[in-house]
């Protein structure tokens, strides 16, 4: 007779002790310090980029909250942060390149969204991004990956045009893009988070 099988684990084990539940996350489960380590190790581009580091979804993270401030002068501490935390889902479930999320299908998109949903109330966020907020961040969000795809993936301009758009020179004047240590961008990310909270915190 064939043994039963135990049930299929859901949850994942973070260096902070937690157990993260995949498919039903709560705010209580999250912590900056789980974000913050995985992704710094986690590679964009599937890591296939220039350079003997990785160019991490950390990095990335820092870049876009850059971009998102630089072309909205008037955000505020709540929109940098939820800039900042817009691929934070991603220290559990990895970052998939736009054709392989295609190929998944909508269900990668649902566990991104419960996770994102846990994290923004962690840090007194809304659970859900408001939709003009979201767009604006989506916009710094290409104009990084263009950034990428031509100084670190080995696209060419005309090719990064194509899929990611002309970015504003304006924009991305002076911008450059690091290729760090995970340990060190690691740190990069939790102080700009803890700055960025801080701030939110004095406004409200």
């Amino acid at each position: 007779m064939a043994r039963d099988r135990p049930p299929a684990r859901a949850w994942q084990r973070m260096l902070s002790g937690r157990r993260l539940d995949l498919l039903d996350p709560t705010p209580v489960d999250v912590e900056i310090t789980d974000i913050a380590h995985g992704l710094a190790f986690v590679a964009r581009w599937n890591g296939q980029t220039r350079g003997d580091w990785p160019y991490s979804v950390a990095e990335h993270s820092l870049l876009v909250e850059t971009l998102f401030q630089r072309a909205k002068v008037d955000a505020t501490p709540g929109e940098r942060l939820t800039a900042l935390l817009h691929d934070a889902p991603e220290y559990v479930i990895g970052d998939m390149i736009s054709p392989v999320k295609a190929a998944v299908g909508p269900g990668y998109g649902a566990l991104d969204e419960r996770l994102a949903a846990a994290i923004h109330v962690r840090f007194g966020l809304p659970a859900v991004t408001p939709p003009a907020l979201k767009r604006r961040i989506k916009a710094a969000d290409r104009v990084s990956a263009w950034l990428e795809a031509v100084h670190l993936a080995g696209f060419t301009t005309v090719e990064a045009n194509r899929y990611f758009g002309r970015p504003d020179p304006a924009l991305i004047d002076g911008l450059a893009l690091h290729l760090r240590p995970p340990a060190e961008v690691r740190e990069a990310f939790m102080r700009r988070h803890t700055d960025l909270l801080a701030a939110c915190d004095a406004v409200r």
